[in-house]
């Protein structure tokens, strides 16, 4: 008995006719009371519940309203005993998708906070009430021989291949590995977890009712991704073993050429009317060159190249970082190994964060499963608590002054909430606080939730070292400080390079290479996805297009997926074989981007060293835009901020 069918999309909510009253106790019981209030409106279609409750919220605002978003008890109860009284009688929703207006207000209430008119459309659709809606108007089909080749098999490449064969695109997939899944099939370190939370971290179109954990760990995210591309028959059309080695325009005709080094070893040519790379930023590891590694007698290992075979039982083991990878497996193998060394140069702000390690109860699950339109209304709540609401923290208020690091009041709540944590953590160890507090305000390197580091910490096994390594010995590693710690096992805990396509070639009109325009470790691209000079090359997870304030990979991932099947319905419709953006539109628009940034942590970030500026200090990965403002210019091409090219003309047009 579920309410969503195997076969269909999140949005086909059908109805449960049997009702099992037991399980529908327990799971009214274990849900949230505004998702399960709005439930309740899809179910009997009376919206003058929100009318009531929302006067009951109002009168019940006080001391008891402490966590935003939180239901007082007596309006929570007021929901469960209404739920057991309507839900009994069967679920069969009478309201489906509302307008905007009824959507917002019903999310207001939902949330219980004032949510903007333009955050309704948003709403609805990256929380899987309904499917992204088209723009461009379809007329056309794709024509026969039009091809998409899109780079990794990673979230956003199955996005990709879901989508563009939803469209009628002929599509393939390149994946260098031999498994689908990206960074989740290359994380298998111990404790590897998602730091989003699950009911949020899905494709839009594939909620997962099935959650075990509020953050998935690694495996349990790859099991995901491994149903989408089953369900969606993806893998007939996913090279595995194969590697891109080149992209190059043809003129004449249109296309681009695509070099591969195959499975079998051989070097093949494939042709496509447009690629779409899905590779990610961060795509080799960084390890540090380090005097003496070779003489090392131990084992090394990097986390993003774990080898599960090597026992760490009762070993000495030195890991270099501490970042949210290094905390994971610090947290992880604590109580496994004999010692555990903590190196690291920089701390990182690191927030407390209750549900990270928490399992989502199996009454919850029947919830998101059996109860309409539940899970919808769940990730709403959840998206708008991880989104949005954040965008303010990491912005530089000029007026603001304090004797600490942060750079606005909402700055400041997260610096302070950083502190309780450790000193509730520490409250004896003064020493331990000092090594762990950062000298940058938070946001400027990335916010670390703690998946158990710090209690990690306390235990007699595990030591801190504020350092890094001067050099490797035979039987152990020579901290900057002069410190000597023996080791059996060392990990490098030091993250990804990164990468903006730099492992490939590419070569646009005229013979122009991606590297020279991208030259000086300076990327720049209309939207963060495309470059003028390379028509119908389309960049995913490009310059200036991560969520840092908050959010997911897979909300921006759907909106780049989404722009791009709208310029290439556009070229369809239009008859026309490529597009590519303006240069003075594009330097407008990154202009813009650099004037936003300038006034944000990302670009003023004090002492704080990491991968979110350039060589340069330039503000490079993050997008200065709010989540629902970034996605709303991901709708459609503006054809006048394009030239378009066909294969009967040498000129663009």
């Amino acid at each position: 008995m579920t309410v969503i069918s195997p076969t269909d999309p999140t949005y086909v909510v059908q109805p449960v006719p049997d009702v099992d009253r037991g399980r529908l106790r327990a799971a009214v019981a274990a849900a949230e009371p505004g998702p399960l209030l709005m439930a309740l409106v899809h179910t009997t279609g009376d919206v003058s519940l929100l009318t009531e409750f929302r006067a009951m919220l109002d009168a019940e605002r006080g001391e008891a309203r402490t966590v935003a978003g939180r239901y007082p008890e007596a309006v929570a109860a007021e929901v469960r005993a209404r739920a057991l009284a309507l839900l009994e009688g069967g679920m069969a929703p009478r309201l489906t998708v509302p307008d905007d207006d009824l959507f917002r207000r019903m999310a207001e209430v939902c949330v219980d906070d004032a949510v903007g008119e333009e955050f309704a459309a948003h709403l609805r659709e990256m929380c899987g009430f309904e499917p992204a809606r088209r723009h461009v108007p379809v007329t056309k089909a794709p024509p026969d021989g039009f091809r998409v080749i899109v780079i990794g098999a990673g979230m956003v490449g199955l996005n990709a291949g879901v989508k563009l064969a939803e469209a009628g695109f002929d599509y393939l997939i390149f994946e260098k590995r031999d498994d689908i899944g990206g960074t989740w099939s290359r994380n298998v370190y111990p404790g590897a977890a998602v730091d989003t939370p699950s009911h949020f971290y899905s494709y839009s179109f594939e909620l997962n009712p099935d959650w075990s954990m509020y953050y998935p760990t690694g495996p349990e995210y790859l099991e995901y991704m491994r149903h989408v591309v089953d369900k969606y028959h993806l893998r007939r059309n996913i090279a595995f073993r194969t590697k891109v080695l080149s992209c190059e325009w043809v003129e004449e005709s249109c296309r681009w050429r695509v070099t591969v080094q195959a499975a079998d070893g051989s070097v093949q040519v494939h042709e496509a009317n447009a690629v779409v790379t899905a590779t990610g930023m961060l795509n080799a590891p960084s390890e540090p060159d380090i005097d003496g590694r070779d003489s090392f007698t131990g084992t090394v290992m990097h986390t993003a190249e774990w080898d599960p075979a090597v026992d760490l039982t009762g070993k000495r083991v030195v890991m270099l970082g501490t970042g949210c990878t290094a905390v994971q497996v610090a947290a992880s193998l604590a109580s496994e190994v004999g010692d555990l060394h903590v190196v690291f140069r920089q701390p990182h702000w690191m927030v407390a964060e209750p549900m990270v390690d928490k399992a989502v109860p199996e009454a919850a699950r029947w919830a998101m499963a059996n109860i309409p339109y539940y899970q919808q209304w769940f990730r709403v709540k959840t998206y708008w608590y991880a989104g949005d609401k954040g965008w303010d923290k990491p912005r530089i208020d000029p007026d603001w002054d304090a004797d600490r690091p942060s750079v606005s009041a909402a700055n400041d709540i997260v610096l302070r909430a950083c502190l309780d944590h450790l000193e509730r953590t520490f409250p004896d160890r003064p020493d331990i606080r000092a090594a762990l507090t950062p000298d940058f305000p938070p946001y400027a390197k990335r916010i670390v939730k703690d998946p158990g580091f710090l209690a990690a910490l306390a235990r007699d096994n595990v030591s801190l070292h504020r350092a890094s390594f001067r050099r490797i010995e035979p039987n152990g590693v020579v901290t900057t400080e002069g410190d000597f710690i023996e080791a059996d096992v060392i990990i490098f805990a030091t993250g990804f390079k990164l990468e903006f396509l730099s492992f490939m070639d590419v070569i646009g009109r005229d013979g122009r290479k991606l590297a020279d325009e991208w030259a000086g470790n300076d990327p720049r691209a209309h939207l963060g996805i495309t470059v003028p000079g390379f028509p119908n090359f389309f960049v995913t997870a490009g310059p200036n297009s991560a969520p840092n304030h908050g959010g997911g990979h897979n909300s921006v991932s759907e909106g780049h997926v989404h722009y791009v099947i709208e310029c290439l319905q556009y070229l369809i419709e239009n008859s026309r074989s490529a597009m590519e953006p303006r240069r003075d539109v594009t330097d407008e628009y990154n202009r813009r981007v650099d004037e936003a940034l300038d006034k944000t942590v990302w670009r003023h970030g004090g002492t704080a060293n990491g991968y979110y500026r350039n060589e340069s200090g330039r503000a490079w990965i993050s997008c200065p835009w709010r989540l629902v403002d970034y996605w709303a210019m991901l709708r459609s091409p503006v054809p006048e901020d394009h030239i378009f090219f066909d294969t009967t003309t040498e000129e663009p047009s």
